[in-house]
């Protein structure tokens, strides 16, 4: 058997592969929760209560997305150019950096919120540059390079927060001081968790779509990304083209944790990410490296870890089972986007 290439597939190709995929994955789960001794029904039933049951079921989901959403696109920014950012952990805690050092008094300026989310915006897209840069002068893989800065930043912020950032006041788990009020993102919902990060999301994902599908960056982008090479015989500048799209890549992974800090948290801590960096890699799959698709794929991330945790107080099941879930659904999603632009062929 061989694997060979479509040319121009179909439309209930490109949609119906992906749905069986997302199908093998409610699949699976029901085959988890039999193991489980739970009803597999009832946990996909309270899951889904848990993440869209009532308001704040629903609120609270959108607010798990919302750093979701901007790692999500910084992934499909850097896939679609085949720049492979798993660094974006590391960008989140350099704005979550940035939101603290400008929100507790550096800046005592009512323009403070956009100051620090442009700065914090430099910060993450400073720190894709090196090793893009190496990519480009010396060919140094940048999946080594990006991932190791994952681990040097988590422990940057552990010497900060034991440091300079430390919270003199602070009793317990080390955490940086509280932000100034001025420096926080408002509640969309006022008394509830959810804040205008989440309307910020939604604006940078429309935002990538423009400049993925109505500018000449994004052109190039998509160029450099089927085939490099060609791109270069062309005369694109390929080199400077990884460079933008390095940027833009960190800009927006930095946001998930400026947001996360200035919206939700108020404060710098070790736990400020679970693993939104690396869950990101999962929301740019599903959503097939398309910014108007990392939404609905965020959301649904974001309910599973929501429902999941309803679920397991409610019917015993171990929250572990989301993210067996979520691995599941990006090695599904992975297999269905290859058999999307490939079919076996016999002899």
């Amino acid at each position: 058997m061989r694997l060979e290439p479509i040319a121009s597939p179909t439309l209930a190709r490109r949609v119906g592969l992906p749905a069986l995929a997302l199908a093998a994955t409610v699949a699976l789960a029901s085959g988890l929760a039999a193991l489980a001794g739970a009803d597999p029904l009832a946990v996909l039933g309270q899951i889904l209560r848990g993440a869209l049951g009532s308001r704040l079921a629903v609120l609270e989901t959108l607010n798990r997305a919302t750093p979701l959403i901007f790692t999500g696109l910084a992934v499909a920014v850097a896939f679609r150019a085949k720049l492979w950012n798993i660094g974006a952990e590391a960008q989140l805690y350099a704005g979550a950096i940035v939101a603290v050092l400008l929100g507790t008094g550096a800046l005592g300026s009512p323009l403070v919120l956009p100051v620090s989310a442009l700065a914090a915006m430099a910060a993450g897209a400073a720190l894709l540059l090196g090793p893009v840069l190496l990519k480009v002068r010396l060919g140094v893989d940048e999946v080594v390079t990006t991932l190791l800065f994952n681990f040097i930043m988590l422990l940057f912020v552990s010497y900060l927060l034991e440091g300079p950032l430390k919270d003199p006041m602070g009793m317990g788990w080390p955490k940086s001081p509280a932000l100034l009020p001025e420096a926080r993102l408002p509640r969309i919902v006022p008394g509830l968790r959810l804040h205008w990060g989440f309307g910020l999301a939604l604006i940078a994902a429309v935002a990538v779509w423009v400049i993925q599908s109505r500018t000449t960056l994004g052109f190039e982008m998509r160029a450099v990304g089927q085939n490099a090479r060609a791109a270069r015989f062309a005369g694109m500048p390929v080199n400077a083209v990884l460079v933008k799209t390095a940027l833009l890549s960190g800009g927006l992974a930095a946001l998930a944790g400026w947001s996360e800090v200035a919206g939700l948290k108020g404060h710098l801590s070790l736990d400020l990410s679970p693993g939104f960096g690396y869950t990101g890699i999962v929301v740019a799959m599903l959503a097939l490296l398309h910014p108007l698709a990392v939404v609905p794929a965020a959301i649904f991330v974001a309910g599973i870890f929501v429902g999941s945790d309803a679920m397991s107080r409610a019917a015993g099941v171990p929250t572990y089972i989301a993210d067996i879930l979520l691995a599941a659904a990006l090695l599904f999603m992975v297999l269905a986007i290859l058999l999307t632009r490939v079919r076996v062929v016999r002899g």
